[in-house]
């Protein structure tokens, strides 16, 4: 009877230590979501999937990301994390830790979601310009009014046009893709050349330096060509000229690489046009480094 009685002690025991190595098993399950990126700071991602509108995602060293391809989407490119912007589509797996954080590790994304995201980041600088140049026009208006008292009616139909003109554009892109634009440069280079000029290296670092205090910065960079030659030769010359730009800020001005964009390769798109095309060719060739602060960061 006394043995019978240990035997149960036992089973009971060894049942509770089940117990709690299920709980701890369940609780530390690995969860897979779905969803679009609306904001980075450095290793955070906010993501917006179906059930949460801003679930924090972590990033850590040992996250892999990658890049699925084929027709069955069975294979997989590993990928540097900078392909991580806003606006891009991705499925993370991981666990959640016990401040509801989703701990990533791994993330993956189509090629097509990659390139749809780099094209709104590509298109946000042209929207910004003409939402610049609608401020001004509404600036001048008011301007006017005050001055000229006769032409208060002709001035108000035109602010309400600019007005309108401005909340449309702030509709379309909304905080998701717009940044703030706090500084850019523009690197030159020679014909056929991807060598980044040694002049370069200080108004670079010097760029580096002034990004690093601001909170949640991020660098892009978008490599172009002039339009003589192959299509698929300028292709190459402004990634490679892209790239030889990223190394300089990550290997001399010691910028993470979680605070770069994915360098952008834009070839012969986008040519700038003056009334000489040597000076046409020489515009072009070119690599634009911008240091960025996302509106939904800087209002975190």
């Amino acid at each position: 009877m006394k043995c019978s009685f240990r035997t149960i002690q036992h089973s009971a025991v060894f049942f509770v230590a089940l117990l709690l190595l299920s709980a701890t098993q369940l609780a530390a399950q690995s969860v897979k979501v779905e969803g679009l990126i609306k904001a980075r700071d450095g290793s955070k991602i906010v993501l917006h999937t179906s059930t949460a509108p801003a679930l924090i995602v972590v990033l850590e060293d040992d996250t892999r990301v990658g890049q699925v391809q084929g027709v069955l989407k069975a294979r997989r490119k590993d990928m540097s994390m900078a392909a991580l912007i806003p606006g891009l589509a991705i499925k993370v797996e991981g666990i959640y830790d016990t401040q509801d954080r989703l701990i990533a590790r791994s993330v993956s994304f189509k090629g097509d979601d990659l390139k749809r995201a780099q094209s709104i980041q590509a298109g946000l600088h042209e929207t910004k310009l003409q939402a610049e140049e609608n401020k001004q026009r509404l600036a001048a208006a008011q301007k006017e009014i005050e001055n000229n008292k006769k032409h208060i009616e002709e001035n108000q139909r035109r602010i309400a046009a600019n007005k309108a003109s401005i909340e449309e554009a702030i509709a379309r892109f909304g905080q998701l893709d717009d940044y703030y634009i706090l500084d850019e440069l523009t690197v030159y280079f020679a014909n056929g050349k991807t060598k980044v000029d040694p002049k370069y290296n200080p108004q670079l670092l010097a760029l580096a330096e002034k990004a690093k205090p601001i909170n949640g910065y991020m660098i892009e960079i978008t490599g172009y060509a002039s339009s003589s030659g192959s299509v698929a030769l300028n292709q190459r010359l402004s990634e490679d000229r892209a790239n030889n730009v990223t190394n300089i800020l990550i290997q001399q001005g010691r910028i993470p690489l979680t605070r770069m964009l994915a360098p952008g390769a834009m070839g012969e798109s986008e040519q700038i046009e003056s009334d000489k095309k040597v000076d046409d060719e020489t515009a072009n060739r070119r690599v634009r480094v911008r240091v960025l602060q996302n509106k939904a960061i800087a209002g975190m």
